[in-house]
């Protein structure tokens, strides 16, 4: 994770801030990131001889530089978070200079969009949208045990859901894979892919063997994050992990829900 997202996008963030906000207003941004205040205490604005907001802002990327990735992390959340609460129309400026550098916002939560692309939301249940950027903000910030529970989470809710819309049971008492294959028949996943195929002119022997292995695959990716849920999921942080499974789980999770949202 950290090996992946060094380039933590300050620059950005602090483009706009210079052009939007006062220097009082700086001051108080980065104050609630918990930054060392006392160290800005000097660089006062004044009608002689006081401190540029360039000068401000120097003096904050060196407190930043020494910041460990997942302070850095939460800084720069933290700090958009509070621009976009003082000014709220900044928000569109933020997204355009953030995406040119892969970052974009899903929510309040500022992602690298290759965890996760927040335009994929739409193709998700809102029921299911806390969940799934929870899972990404957590997997930014280093927490791979935590991104790895709230990914399972978000199926968890979404499942829910579909059991008591078609009255499958209680999904307390079944395993998760169970979940994924029961609401996946419910929703007749398999029936409305076959009727799409033959309307666009497949011939049965040129799907059948396509949707007999799609259905495989939702169902061994569905016991997969049912081991790794059990083996690494956390929401403490505590339980060992592989980094490249927690992102393979984030991408399997997100397709299952775009295909159980039935969108």
């Amino acid at each position: 994770m950290n090996e992946q997202h060094e380039n933590i996008p300050w620059g950005p963030i602090r483009s706009v801030l210079i052009d939007k906000f006062s220097f009082s207003d700086i001051k108080n941004i980065v104050g609630h990131g918990n930054l060392d205040m006392p160290q800005l205490a000097h660089l006062e604005q004044s009608s002689k001889n006081g401190a540029t907001k360039s000068q401000l802002l120097s003096a904050i990327d060196k407190q930043f530089n020494i910041l460990h990735m997942k302070q850095k992390n939460k800084f720069i959340s933290i700090c958009c978070e509070e621009m976009i609460r003082k000014n709220d129309s900044v928000i569109e400026e933020l997204e355009r200079t953030l995406s040119r550098v892969g970052w974009k916002f899903a929510g309040t939560s500022l992602i690298p969009v290759d965890i996760f692309d927040a335009d994929e939301l739409l193709h998700i249940s809102e029921a299911s949208h806390a969940d799934i950027i929870k899972a990404a903000s957590r997997l930014r910030d280093g927490d791979l045990s935590g991104a790895l529970s709230a990914s399972c989470g978000a199926l968890d809710t979404l499942t829910r859901d579909i059991y008591e819309q078609y009255n499958l049971g209680n999904a307390q008492k079944a395993s998760f894979q169970e979940k994924i294959k029961k609401s996946l028949e419910a929703l007749k996943i398999k029936e409305n892919l076959t009727n799409e195929l033959e309307n666009i002119g497949w011939e049965e022997s040129e799907y059948k063997q396509l949707l007999s292995n799609m259905e495989g695959s939702f169902n061994q990716a569905a016991f997969v994050m049912q081991i790794l849920r059990s083996k690494m999921g956390d929401v403490h942080g505590t339980k060992p992990v592989i980094n490249a499974l927690v992102y393979d789980s984030i991408k399997w999770s997100t397709l299952l829900l775009r295909i159980l949202s039935n969108k």
